[in-house]
């Protein structure tokens, strides 16, 4: 564990350095996709290790004289509450959040545009709630035949239906808070608009993933297909790119499918196309900051298997539909991956079958130990294995106390007492509390507590799906927790 594969500062100027040579393509305006996550990219950080999470944000800081953000949402996407899964909350919180933290570090929003509009109720809700607080917020329809209908789609019957989105810079960075947002067909919209006012602009593509020069089959690719394996996208290799260059490159299928859209608008505008290829339209230079093939394969590897899990527990709660397991065991197949694979799996089952099959967890340190806890009257499985874990950093043996009954005892019985719980045991959330307190007058506590950002990406596996509360810890913690898709007990209700 904690081997690094990817040179994070080589990224940033090589991709800073290719962005500038984009824009001096086109030389007007510049409509700049950005696919994946702006910041927070959580997906990219575990399956690229070393790749820092807010990299891109970085790098875009350094033209944000220049720039100006469009936050697309899909109208439907709020409708049915999607969430984003990696920090759990929907996507319409998400736009708020985005809003504030580019506001937080200088990035101009301009506005934010729902794309699939069809006047649902919540998006209109949400649309209103924007413009409240001073949003502007745009329109944008479902076309008809998209992306097929060429005709249609490039015609005022087809994009000019479209709310025109006003800007004012030269970059125009159209963001979202997760896949299938509609960033594509609003940077065609607007190039048509533009168009149609006199206006030159040019657009092209940051999409982290996939990563058009490794292979079709490489890890890295595979867990983008399992990250997304819930949507309809496949990587595969662009048919453009072959026929043009006569060299193999990977995209994914609504690229490709979009392409002769791009082109007839781009021959319209200018007489003929920039791009010969979906390729040609990106400025992704992750492949190319690779430093430890290796590493990024194990790492991928964990992130496609941890995924799975993660359907079979969606589907245990009937939040998924069974198509994208079966995706994802061919994704496993392809990848030659099973439960093996991931250590943390077997010893968690062993060591609740050695307890008399209770809930169990077990957590593998950066020095590749293993660590293990299990369900007590006391503590929750996940609990249990958190301060083991933390003993073990801190050097601590494993018979010492880091919490005492005095700390212990008033919150189970504020949980059970006053807050009428019939679970006595502390979750991870109230562990860390008690052992918190606890540190302020035991030196051994103190030197666990210390050792609590040591965590941060360690692997770990837990018997039964575990409550939301302890989630969100894992997930503040940096933890990657897989779950067995069972509930810890057999009652119909579960929180």
């Amino acid at each position: 564990m904690g081997k690094i594969g990817f040179d994070n500062d080589k990224y940033l100027s090589t991709q800073s350095a290719r962005i500038a040579e984009r824009i001096d393509q086109f030389g007007g305006k510049l409509y700049l996709e950005f696919g994946g996550k702006l910041f927070d990219d959580y997906h990219a950080s575990r399956v690229l290790p070393g790749f820092k999470p807010d990299s891109k944000l970085q790098m875009l800081c350094e033209l944000k004289d220049k720039a100006e953000i469009v936050i697309a949402i899909n109208a439907n996407d709020i409708e049915k509450n999607k969430v984003r899964g990696d920090i759990g909350i929907t996507y319409d919180v998400e736009i708020l959040r985005l809003i504030d933290a580019f506001k937080e570090i200088g990035l101009y929003v301009g506005s934010v545009v729902m794309t699939q509009y069809r006047n649902q109720p919540a998006a209109h809700a949400f649309k209103k709630r924007l413009e409240g607080i001073g949003i502007d917020v745009y329109k944008h329809y479902p076309i008809e035949g998209y992306p097929s209908n060429i005709p249609l789609i490039v015609s005022d019957d087809g994009f000019g239906k479209n709310e025109y989105i006003h800007t004012t810079r030269e970059l125009i960075v159209i963001t979202a808070p997760g896949p299938g947002s509609g960033k594509m067909a609003t940077c065609l919209s607007q190039l048509y608009h533009d168009n149609k006012r006199g206006i030159k602009s040019g657009y092209a593509k940051f999409e982290t993933f996939p990563v058009w020069n490794l292979p079709l089959n490489h890890a890295v690719n595979l867990a983008y297909e399992a990250a997304t394996a819930d949507l309809d996208d496949v990587n595969m290799l662009d048919p453009y790119h072959l026929t043009a260059y006569g060299v193999q490159t990977v995209n994914y299928n609504r690229d490709v499918e979009v392409f002769p859209v791009l082109n007839a608008i781009f021959e319209e505008i200018y007489g003929e196309s920039p791009y010969k290829s979906p390729t040609d339209m990106g400025v992704n230079m992750v492949g190319n900051c690779i430093i430890d093939d290796n590493a990024c394969i194990e790492a991928s590897n964990q992130e496609i298997i941890r995924r799975y899990y993660k359907a079979l527990c969606d589907r245990k709660k009937d939040t998924v539909d069974p198509s994208v397991i079966a995706k994802l065991e061919l994704l496993m197949k392809q990848a030659g991956l099973s439960a093996d694979d991931r250590e943390v799996i077997a010893v968690s089952l062993a060591k609740s079958r050695d307890n008399g099959g209770v809930p169990a967890a077990a957590i593998e340190l950066p020095n590749g130990h293993i660590v293990t806890g299990r369900t007590t009257d006391l503590l929750g499985g996940c609990s249990a294995m958190l301060l083991n874990a933390l003993k073990e950093l801190a050097g601590i043996k494993d018979e010492a106390h880091l919490i005492p009954p005095m700390v212990f005892e008033p919150i189970q019985a504020l949980k059970t007492k006053d807050l009428g719980s019939r679970n006595p045991r502390l979750h991870t959330d109230e562990t860390l509390i008690a052992l918190s307190i606890a540190a302020a007058t035991d030196k051994n506590a103190a030197k666990a507590m210390a050792c609590l950002p040591q965590l941060r990406g360690c692997e770990a596996h837990s018997t039964v799906l575990v409550s939301r509360v302890d989630e969100n810890i894992f997930r503040k913690l940096g933890i990657n927790l897989t779950c067995e898709p069972e509930y810890q007990t057999k009652s119909l209700y579960h929180k």
